[in-house]
């Protein structure tokens, strides 16, 4: 039993990593992960408690008449303990907005989980590797749905072969050489010719050839440019 468990049906105020801040009904807790429905939205938030830096229950309720629970979250548990890492799995093929940092989310779908990242599929971006560690928030798309409203026949039935590695090092060991973008390219010293991953760390050649030399345990997403 997690400590939020007592709020669960109840509306609380939540505040995430990087000073996000929402509201909505706490439908759902396991021990790595909260679901939450906003109500004006529709939309549920599953969000790993890694990133939740204060939970309250809200003392008043300004949209009451928005919080209309569906009678089924988009993506259950395969038992009754949820976790961060069965609700990747769950939803691996389908459609879902992930947040990791910026003022931007990246929209796609699941194609592989490893050991401490996934493989994500971006109309936008194509294949990205994005750390668990930094995901913020994963929200799904109504099934049937799609990013952009993309028909599903335009989208390739399976991205392109990459090799995958089990670690989120070592895949970032087999973009070497690579022409890359860390965290969507939010500055011009995350895009870049990845040189060499080794000790944890990322070196990285820049388009004014400056050699930046990055912390691999702070680098939240990658892929090729």
């Amino acid at each position: 039993m997690t400590v939020f468990k007592d709020l669960i049906g109840k509306i609380i105020d939540i505040e995430i990593s990087g000073k996000n801040f929402y509201s909505g009904i706490l439908v759902d807790c396991g021990l790595d992960i909260l679901v939450l429905y906003m109500g004006r939205s529709q939309r549920f938030y599953y969000i790993p408690t890694v990133h939740i830096q204060r939970v309250k229950e809200a003392k008043t309720d300004p949209y009451s008449d928005v919080y209309e629970l569906p009678e089924e979250k988009p993506i259950e548990p395969d038992s009754s303990a949820i976790s961060f890492r069965g609700i990747l799995t769950n939803a691996k093929g389908r459609f879902v907005e992930v947040y990791v940092t910026g003022n931007k989310s990246i929209h796609g779908y699941l194609t592989s989980i490893m050991n401490n990242h996934f493989v994500f599929y971006s109309p936008i971006y194509k294949t990205v590797f994005i750390s668990m560690d930094h995901v913020k928030w994963l929200i799904p798309y109504p099934e049937h749905s799609a990013p952009y409203s993309i028909n599903n026949q335009t989208l390739p039935a399976s991205p392109a072969s990459i090799p995958l590695a089990r670690s989120f090092e070592d895949q970032c060991k087999k973009l070497e050489n690579q022409l890359v973008v860390i965290d969507g390219g939010d500055s011009g010293e995350k895009i870049g010719l990845l040189q060499k991953v080794s000790n944890n760390q990322l070196t990285l050649i820049t388009a004014e050839r400056d050699i930046v030399y990055r912390n691999l345990e702070h680098v939240k997403t990658i892929h090729f440019a």
